[in-house]
Order: structure tokens, then sequence, then C-alpha cells
């Protein structure tokens, strides 16, 4: 390995390894203290590099990336402000457990808290929001090169491991930043130049297989069997693998959009695609008590099917998760198992007695669900024949006919849960990616981006007005790629209209609902992305399609206003209480 100086032998060998654990994709923002780790990355000849403007935007990319990849893309940034705006990012990753790698440029320690420009304390900036921290020392003569190796080892295992989230590396220079020559010999120890001739990681780590324990499981098994009335709860699951397996398992699924398997066709097995519209009928929600839960999975973003499970007071409540974090903010939970979502519902199936689905309470209990179902959905149905061009109705049409090989991204507030609420069980079934961890509405644009680059296909984003303005600079993220930004703009937070501020008229529509009086017509053309604003149901799914058909990026833009809005889901929800609770 010929390094022109020892600050280049350094970052070299950190991206040959991170490449070599199968860290290839690094996402870059400009700064002069990166430098070192820049070239290393832009020369590398199997890396590739994704530059963007904006360090908050490159770091959502990243998280995108290892939401859809499951392993992690790079974030490399300068010293500074430019380290912070990744906390957003690294929030949302650490707290719903997407890996993901930090390598942020510091400066050394001699100027640390000396007041030199662009210098701040970057050592546990993202404090308990990583796995693993790591305050990487000055390239030096004095410490083994090894070292790098066997520290980029160990970050991208404790990133993939579960839990898996971001790992942080500190990576302190001095100048010169470029990679110019030094008349200091740098060679590498012999231990080293072994490695050089090899292309596998210098330290391997098997990670953990995350199979249940067969005694928990016959525990519990052993308790839902005395449990008829039970439910199984899907939240976020990775795979395909894990999702059909969590279907075998289940007679009543309460999936969510997050599960891949709330969307597509099937309405013969045993899911309850309208759970969430369906729990809104108070009739049938008395009735409907489970006295036993089993959930796997991520978090799910039904506030209803949460607040309806709290109060049922299920006998047993079990949670199958690969990470010992809790998902339990009721204090609900009696069993935690920490294990593959797809081993779980595999092995529990295979103990559960087959005499248990013959019960009469629990066919009857069975079928409540899903004639429930099937009769929101009708109500659906029905009620778009004589709807305008609404935000659920959006939602609605949007996966009617989103094509097979997309990905849909829904942004947090009200796109994910309309689509949670409303989204057809009769289009293609495809993965559903939300920031849910922590529900925030910022990055959304820049996740898509690294959802786009990981999986190589076409991708969907639903979002609304304010959470596009809040990421609007990584419209350059997707511009050229195959995105079609479909943006609900009601002038402002249709969330509000929730809360009881909105009874109050002085504060509540300039300080909480925000509106701003702009369309995104003027937006698009600025990141030269494809424009249209169709103004009816049938104009809306034309414009849809052909948006699909094109190579490059499209916006759809959709006016409505909130007002409206509120009053087409609240006649929504009557007419699935009617449709339940009438017959």
């Amino acid at each position: 390995m010929r390094a022109p100086n020892r600050t280049y032998l350094w970052t070299q060998c950190l991206l040959e390894e991170l490449v070599r654990c199968g860290v290839d994709t690094f996402f870059v923002a400009p700064g002069s203290r990166s430098t070192p780790l820049t070239v290393a990355a832009a020369r590398h000849p199997d890396a590739e590099v994704i530059l963007h403007v904006d360090e908050r935007g490159t770091a959502f990319a990243a998280l995108g990336y290892g939401r859809a990849a499951g392993g992690p893309a790079a974030w490399i940034t300068t010293s500074g402000t430019a380290v912070a705006n990744g906390l957003p990012a690294v929030v949302e990753a650490g707290t719903d457990g997407v890996p993901m790698l930090l390598l942020t440029a510091d400066r050394p320690p001699e100027l640390r808290d000396t007041g030199a420009n662009q210098t701040i304390d970057q050592v546990k900036i993202f404090g308990d929001y990583v796995r693993w921290q790591v305050d990487l020392p000055v390239p030096s003569p004095d410490i083994d090169p090894a070292y790098v190796l066997t520290t980029a080892d160990q970050a991208v295992h404790r990133t993939r491991r579960r839990p898996p989230g971001p790992v942080h590396l500190n990576c302190s220079f001095r100048k010169p930043l470029e990679p110019v020559a030094s008349d200091e010999r740098v060679d590498l120890p012999a231990a080293v130049q072994e490695w050089e001739g090899l292309d596998t990681p210098f330290t391997t780590y098997p990670l953990p297989t995350g199979r249940p324990h067969p005694g928990d499981l016959d525990a519990l098994a052993e308790r839902l069997a005395d449990c008829p009335r039970g439910l199984v709860v899907a939240g976020r699951l990775d795979t395909r693998a894990a999702a059909e397996a969590v279907r075998a398992l289940a007679e009543r699924l309460l999936p969510d959009v997050t599960s891949r398997l709330r969307l597509g066709s099937g309405a013969g097995d045993g899911r309850v695609p309208a759970f969430d519209a369906v729990l809104g009928a108070a009739g049938f929600r008395a009735e409907a008590d489970p006295d036993a839960v089993v959930q796997v999975g991520g978090r799910f973003a039904s506030k209803r099917l949460r607040l309806f499970l709290r109060d049922s007071e299920p006998l047993v409540w079990a949670v199958a998760r690969p990470d010992p974090d809790r998902i339990d903010p009721d204090h609900r939970v009696t069993h935690h198992l920490e294990s593959a979502p797809t081993a779980f519902a595999r092995d529990l199936a295979e103990r559960l007695p087959p005499a248990l689905a013959a019960r009469d309470s629990t066919r009857s209990y069975r079928q409540a669900w899903r004639r429930a179902s099937r009769r929101a959905d009708r109500a659906f149905r029905q009620a778009w024949t004589d709807e305008s061009l609404s935000e659920p109705l959006v939602a609605r049409l949007l996966t009617d006919h989103i094509p097979e090989d997309h990905a849909l991204v829904t942004a947090s507030s009200m796109p994910v849960r309309d689509v949670n609420r409303f989204g057809s069980p009769d289009g293609a079934g495809v993965p559903v990616f939300a920031n849910r961890g922590a529900s925030g509405i910022d990055g959304t644009v820049a996740t898509t981006a690294g959802i786009l680059q990981a999986r190589s296909a076409p991708a969907t984003l639903l979002i609304g007005d304010l959470a596009l303005w809040h990421d609007l600079n990584s419209l350059a993220l997707v511009a050229g790629r195959a995105v079609v930004v479909v943006v609900v703009n009601n002038d402002g937070g249709g969330i509000f209209h929730k809360l009881p501020i909105r009874d109050y008229d002085d504060v509540f529509e300039p300080y909480f609902t925000t509106p701003h009086g702009r369309s995104f017509r003027e937006a698009a053309a600025a990141f030269g992305i494809g424009y249209a604003r169709p103004t009816t149901p049938d104009g809306f799914v034309e414009a849809y399609r052909e948006a699909a058909r094109r190579p490059e990026a499209t916006l759809i833009e959709v006016r409505t206003d909130r007002d409206d809005t509120e009053v087409v889901r609240e006649r929504l929800g009557r007419r699935v209480e009617e449709a339940v609770d009438g017959a």
C-alpha cells in the first residue's frame, strides 16, 4: 500500500477495511478537515461516493440506505457544526435500530479548547444514541496501523449486531490534509503487509444466530393454549422471510404499514388490513378484547391499536424482537423474547396445538375481525365514488396503483397514518419505509435517496408540505433518480387539527399550523424535477402512472384544505362505524 504520508496511510487502511467488511457506500458532505477521508473514499476502486452539500441530508441518506439494505453506509463530514447536523439522523437510527457508520473529521488535541476555528467538542457528541464511539488518535508512528484495521472491524460489527444502530468514529487529523508527499518513511508492519495481500477483513466477527430459547417458547406456547382470543400484531419487519413467517403464524394478524404485510392482495389469509379503521367502531371495539397478544418486530404506527391493546389488558402480551430494547409504553408486556422474527414465528408455530384453531370461540373471534375488516374496506370503496381528491383518497390511490418494483416511503405525521388506515389491500405488496423511531418529519427526502441507493429500484414518496420544506435541499439527491414525490400541500400542519389547541383560534392558525402560502412548482424547477398538479382523482391516477414510468424524478403536488380534510376523515370514520357496527 503506497501512501504519500502517514495520514493517508491510515485513511487508506480504514477505507480498505471498511470495504472488505461490506461498507462500500459513502455519503459525503464537502469540507476541509475531512479531506483525507474524502480522498481515500474517492480513490478507492470499489467505493461509491455520493456527494451532497448538506450534512443533515447526507446523514439521513445514510440512514435510508441502512434502513433498506440492512447494513451500514458511511457518512463522512468535516468538523464543527457539520457534525452536529447529523444528530437528527443519528437519533432516528439509534431509536429504530438502523445500522449506520459515522466518520467525522476533527482537529488534533492541541487545537481543542483553544478557540481554534471550526472546533467544537465532538467526543461523545451523539450521546447514547450510538452503539459505540471511538475518538481515534492522530496518525502517529507510535501507533500500529493494525489498530485502524481492528477498530474498523469492531465498528462494522457494532453497527450490525443486535441491536443494530449508528457507530461513531471521530478521526483527528493534523495538516497537511492533502495527499502531499512527506519526507517521513511510511512502512507497514508485517501483520499489516500480510493483510494487504488478502481480500478479507483483518478481524472477523460472526453475528449471533438470534434463535429463541426452546424453554421460553414452550412456556409461552403453554400460556397461549389457554387463550383462545389471541391476536398477532406485526410491527416493522425488515425482510420478506420474516413477513411470511409471521403471516403463517397468525390467524388474526393486525399488520402495521411497515410490516410488509399491510399492503397487497391476499384477503383470504389471516390478515386484518383495515384494523386501524375498524378500531374506530365503538361497538366492535367493546366486544373484541383479546386475552393474548403476540407482537413481532418493531414499533407500529397506529395509536388506536396501542390504546386498544392497553385497555384490553390481555392476560398474555408477548413481544418478540431481535434485541433487548423495550417497546412497552403502557407497561403491559408479560413476555419479552429476544429473537429474530423469522425464527420466533416458525418455532412458535410448531408448538401451538392444532386444536386451538378449531375452538368455536376462536373461530367466531377470527371471523368477527375478518368480517369487520371487509366491511370497513367496502365502506371506503363506496365512499371513493363520490369523493373529491382528498388526503385519504391520495393514500388509497397510491396503494392501489403503485408499481410492484417500487418501494413506498411515507413521511411521519399524517402520511404514514393515512396509508396505515386507508391503504388498499388489493394493490402491490411493496415494502414500506418510514422514520418511526423518533417520528420526526425532517430528512424524509434524503432518507428516500438512501433507500433508492440501497435498492437500485424506483420509489414513491408520500410527504406533507411541512416535511418537504424541512428537507428541500435533499431534492438534489433524488433529481435524476426514478422516484415520484407526492406532496400533499394543505398549507401547514394538518395533524395539529387533532390537538385540543385547535379550539384556541387566536394562536392555533398562526403558531401551530404555520401556513406558508407557497407552491412547490418553482422548487421542482430549481432542481430540474418534473412537476404535475392534478385536481381530480382521475387526474391524479393519470399523473402518477405517467410519473412512475419515467426514469427521472417527478414531483406531484396535491393541494388540499386542512379543515375540509378533517371533515372527510370524520365522514369516513362514521361510514366505517355504521358498516361495522350497523349489522
